[in-house]
């Protein structure tokens, strides 16, 4: 080899080693680089990660407090009637019930206005709306007419179905004991009236089994004593009343349904005790004919050695005038007239005046009193309103707790105000009281 070509071989060597050395650095910093970028790249992808995260919270809190501000804002709404005496005008407004936590809103129909601002009410429930009930808002009595929108319609108008129960002939003795069931079995009471039926009222309500072979028997069967209708509102109320009444035939009744209202106070197929709705449309027909301001059916009430018993509004909410009716029947008191009245507080003052400066509690008596449904009845019997004035007790629930056990405040009495029951307490006003209720109520 000569020197020239040593000297290129080693100018080549020199060369390549170089270049291999380059290489290597360059490979080193490209995999510092690569994972730098390696690092960089999932450095920022858990950052984004974290930022996703936090924002799909976010959106989930957003989301999770629109939907609690949606049902916090979720209402049902009604029609509702006030009568202004000052004015003599009927007053609409739009009422509100809030789902979320039971406040209640109102509106003026007619301007629009605000009426009553959101608020709290809490002797309101939701039980307590529906067409044709009467709810006390501030001392002011307000008819529930129709709703408002579909979306109240629709919710109610299977849940708070109407239906017509009769009480009748046979089962005066029994009349307490069946409101009693009525209330046990989780209907409403809206409406009550005892009647007496003449023959052709008879036969109008009975107009479609005429031509059938039991219509004369049924028809003179019923205006043969006092009935007593009412309305009922209940969820599925029309099935669930036929289903608490049983079969027509009590015999049937007794075999299929023993626990069953007509098996246990029917006597056979038209003395049965009770009548029921079979239908939407006959519960509307049937209940127009008891309670439209149309209705013309005798009076029941005689105004003859009479005392007044009103049951008061705290009674029939907590489903307990049933048994108060019951006493007052097992007692061998006659109860020739009863009615249910929503009273205005107007209208309670003026029926409990003779009480006003004698009574500590009397405003708060007094708005008791039209606080919500109350049942008047007309008692009969000699001496009566000494001897009913026993059988009620003491005013006061806790002095007739002690005093007198049996009677009806220390059993079913609270408080001074809530103490069951009102009665006469004296000889000459329980003819007046009496006709507090079935001349001039009765007559409005």
């Amino acid at each position: 080899m000569s020197k020239l070509q040593a000297f290129s071989w080693s100018y080549k060597s020199v060369q390549q080693a170089k270049w291999l050395l380059n290489m290597y650095y360059l490979s080193k910093t490209k995999l510092i680089f690569i994972n730098l970028f390696i690092s960089e790249f999932i450095y920022y992808y858990l950052i984004n990660l974290l930022v996703i995260k936090q924002i799909y919270y976010l959106f989930n809190q957003v989301a999770n407090i629109h939907i609690i501000k949606q049902m916090s804002e979720e209402k049902f709404a009604f029609i509702t009637e006030w009568y202004d005496n000052n004015a003599s005008l009927v007053r609409v407004y739009h009422l509100y019930y809030y789902l979320h936590d039971g406040a209640l809103e109102m509106y003026d129909a007619k301007t629009k206005k605000l009426f009553l601002k959101k608020c709290d009410y809490p002797s309101i429930q939701l039980k307590d709306l529906y067409i044709g009930a009467i709810v006390n808002i501030f001392s002011r009595q307000h008819k529930i007419v129709d709703y408002a929108d579909n979306f109240t319609r629709n919710n109610f108008d299977q849940q708070r179905q109407k239906t017509l129960a009769l009480i009748k002939p046979d089962a005066y003795t029994n009349i307490g004991k069946i409101i009693q069931a009525i209330e046990d079995n989780n209907f409403t009471i809206n409406n009550l009236k005892m009647c007496k039926l003449n023959l052709r009222d008879a036969q109008e309500f009975y107009a479609e089994h005429r031509g059938k072979p039991f219509y004369d028997e049924l028809t003179n069967y019923m205006c043969s004593d006092f009935i007593v209708a009412i309305e009922l509102v209940g969820n599925d109320c029309i099935n669930q009343w036929k289903k608490v009444m049983g079969p027509t035939n009590c015999q049937v009744a007794r075999v299929d349904a023993p626990q069953s209202l007509r098996a246990i106070f029917g006597q056979d197929g038209v003395k049965n005790s009770l009548h029921g709705s079979d239908s939407a449309t006959s519960a509307k027909r049937e209940l127009d004919f008891f309670f439209s301001k149309q209705s013309q059916l005798k009076k029941t009430a005689i105004f003859k050695n009479c005392t007044c018993c009103v049951i008061k509004p705290h009674i029939v909410k907590q489903k307990l005038s049933g048994k108060i009716i019951d006493i007052i029947l097992s007692e061998g008191y006659e109860i020739s007239a009863m009615q249910s009245f929503f009273l205005d507080r107007p209208t309670s003052e003026e029926f409990l005046d003779l009480y006003k400066g004698v009574l500590p509690d009397f405003i708060q008596i007094v708005d008791h009193l039209a606080s919500g449904l109350s049942i008047a009845l007309e008692v009969r019997q000699e001496n009566v309103v000494q001897n009913f004035r026993e059988l009620c007790g003491p005013f006061d629930p806790q002095i007739a707790k002690q005093s007198k056990p049996n009677s009806i405040r220390a059993q079913f009495g609270i408080d001074r105000v809530r103490n069951a029951v009102h009665c006469t307490d004296l000889q000459e006003d329980g003819l007046l009281e009496v006709e507090f209720f079935f001349c001039i109520l009765q007559n409005q």
